[in-house]
């Protein structure tokens, strides 16, 4: 039975429109211009995941989009709770991340005059967002969810922002009473004006809001790619002798059909690197997946086809792509599409849904996979020569902890339902040549922003999504003083991440080339902070790793305490490795 509107302040509207639309968790940081709709959402079940800084709620957000395909949720504060989130909106832009932020606003007669966190709002945000909504009536508060919610995930996923003024958010009898009070009992002539003007924006606000819109969750068109262009891409594969794919985060917005998507790489034969939020689309053994030397195997390849990925500078801007060999871009964007280098076949529309509509074309792909086993085995054999160096450089002894060892314990002992968040420089980059995902959407890195700090927004919106997964965080430290802080919400709201701190002392990523270069550390030096004890201060566990011999015990006790339902972090002291020298990124 639904709730009548006379009874109903906008928060509840938001809230309403939030439970039709299937949200189940809002990550927020607390503020008064937003209580209203926190209120009104717990009160509906939705449960309220309040953090320490507004950047980890967007962070959380982002990973429910990526990880669920439908919009994750955040609410701020005014002002300064907004601009604490420009870094995360915009990491989630480039990303290309469905999520709905709501921010607080002064109220809507005193913007502009100097009210408590009063900022003209639109320009900060909007360059970050695919569309800002500037809500001026109550009645409006609801449809702009729906809006925002199918926006969110059209065409190009990105995050929408709806901005809130408080005035609309409380009940109708106490706004009224405020402007009022506002308005004063003067009997000038410009007291009266303001009684008259008050009185006509209050009746605005309110106007049409005796009335209860319905909700409308509006269907979200997949873009398909033109007939054309498929016949085209199929024609060229036809013709190829050692075809290569690489499949980015963008073929996974459809994040219901992942296990498809898989199915279909798997039936198309062709060899395949993959990254960002694709990463474990095949699970951690599968023989079309490769990992290493990826820059010589497009040098070699005489066609490829990049599927939801731009030549941006994970691909060195295409430029390791030969001339003559035929490129098949494949995106929602026609700009990423075209990125750098102009393809011979421009596919607009879901790399995903293309992937299964070559497979359903009726091409007799078990040929074609035939033909191209002896390039599949070359690439095979060179992965398998570089393990083979991982392996000896894991070997290296040292007074402390190899990185790569480390990292083929953690590869080791994490379970199958291990999701694997990344955050940090040079520890994580090395992580990435030895963790294997086990399965579709077990994999979370920032994307493109290469933003550091995202690691425990993205485990708490990994855990609400997935509260199963036994979640696991592997932190640079640097990268691990963002989101310390963050274990007080661990342990408040009950989520058991097992935090790898990689701790040699530094920015490693960038000690590595400024040194070389410049002679000089200047800024990249840490300590061997006790990054333990802080978290063990917020009531989580910490463990501390000094020694290789001490690695598996501390691993196997972080497993069973984030089983029993405590949050841990083992901070681990690294040695100094040269595995990813030469690894500067412009």
């Amino acid at each position: 039975m639904s709730e009548p509107a006379a009874h109903m302040h906008g928060g509840d509207r938001v809230a309403v429109s939030l439970q039709a639309h299937g949200v189940r968790h809002i990550f927020t940081l607390c503020g008064g211009h937003i209580s209203p709709i926190l209120s009104a959402a717990r009160a509906r079940g939705i449960r309220i995941v309040d953090v320490r800084d507004e950047a980890t709620a967007v962070f959380a957000a982002d990973a429910m989009g990526r990880l669920s395909g439908l919009p994750g949720v955040a609410a701020v504060t005014a002002g300064p709770g907004i601009s604490n989130t420009i870094t995360a909106l915009k990491n989630a832009q480039l990303a290309q991340s469905p999520l709905v932020l709501f921010g607080g606003a002064a109220p809507t007669a005193l913007q502009g005059r100097g009210a408590l966190q009063d900022i003209d709002q639109r320009p900060l945000v909007a360059p970050h967002v695919k569309r800002f909504f500037k809500i001026r009536r109550v009645a409006d508060l609801g449809p702009a969810v729906d809006d925002a919610f199918a926006l969110a995930c059209s065409g190009v996923p990105g995050p929408v922002f709806i901005e809130c003024p408080v005035d609309l958010l409380y009940d109708e009898a106490t706004i009224r009473q405020w402007y009022v009070d506002a308005a004063g009992k003067g009997r000038s002539i410009s007291e009266r004006l303001l009684r008259l003007y008050l009185g006509r924006h209050v009746k605005r606000m309110f106007a049409g809001s005796d009335a209860l819109a319905g909700t409308f969750v509006k269907p979200i068109p997949v873009p398909a790619p033109a007939a054309a262009s498929l016949r085209k891409a199929l024609a060229d594969l036809s013709q190829a002798q050692r075809p290569l794919m690489v499949i980015g985060s963008q073929t996974l917005a459809q994040a219901t059909q992942a296990a498809a998507i898989a199915k279909a790489v798997a039936e198309l034969g062709i060899p395949v690197y993959l990254s960002g939020m694709a990463r474990g689309l095949l699970g951690r053994h599968h023989p079309l997946q490769l990992r290493h030397q990826r820059r010589q195997a497009l040098r070699e390849a005489d066609c490829v086809v990049l599927a939801g990925v731009p030549c941006d500078f994970r691909l060195d801007y295409g430029k390791h792509i030969r001339r003559k060999a035929k490129l098949i871009a494949v995106n929602r964007s026609a700009r990423d599409a075209r990125l750098n280098r102009r393809p011979d076949v421009a596919v607009i529309g879901d790399a995903g849904l293309f992937l299964q509509s070559m497979v359903e074309a009726g091409a007799v792909w078990s040929q074609r996979r035939a033909n191209w086993q002896p390039w599949i085995a070359q690439l095979q054999a060179r992965d398998a020569e570089r393990e083979t160096g991982i392996d000896a450089q894991a070997r290296a002894e040292g007074a402390m902890v190899n990185p790569v060892a480390l990292l083929q314990m953690i590869e080791q002992t994490a379970g199958d339902k291990a999701l694997i968040v990344a955050d940090g420089g040079d520890f994580v980059a090395t992580a990435a040549y030895v963790l294997r995902p086990r399965a579709p959407l077990r994999w979370l890195d920032p994307g493109a922003f290469g933003t550091l700090g995202v690691g425990a927004g993205f485990a708490l919106g990994a855990a609400c999504c997935h509260p199963d997964a036994e979640v696991w965080i592997i932190f640079g430290d640097g990268a691990c003083g963002y989101g310390l802080v963050e274990f007080d919400s661990f342990v408040r709201h009950g989520i058991p991440v097992i935090a790898i701190v990689g701790n040699d002392a530094g920015w490693t990523q960038i000690a590595r080339e400024q040194v070389k270069m410049l002679h000089d550390d200047v800024g990249t030096v840490l300590a061997r902070t006790d990054y333990h004890k802080v978290a063990a201060g917020f009531g989580a566990q910490g463990l501390l790793v000094q020694r290789m011999d001490e690695v598996q015990a501390a691993l196997t006790q972080a497993r069973s305490l984030a089983r029993s339902g405590k949050p841990v972090l083992v901070n681990v002291w690294l040695d100094k490795t040269e595995f990813r020298e030469g690894s500067l990124s412009m």
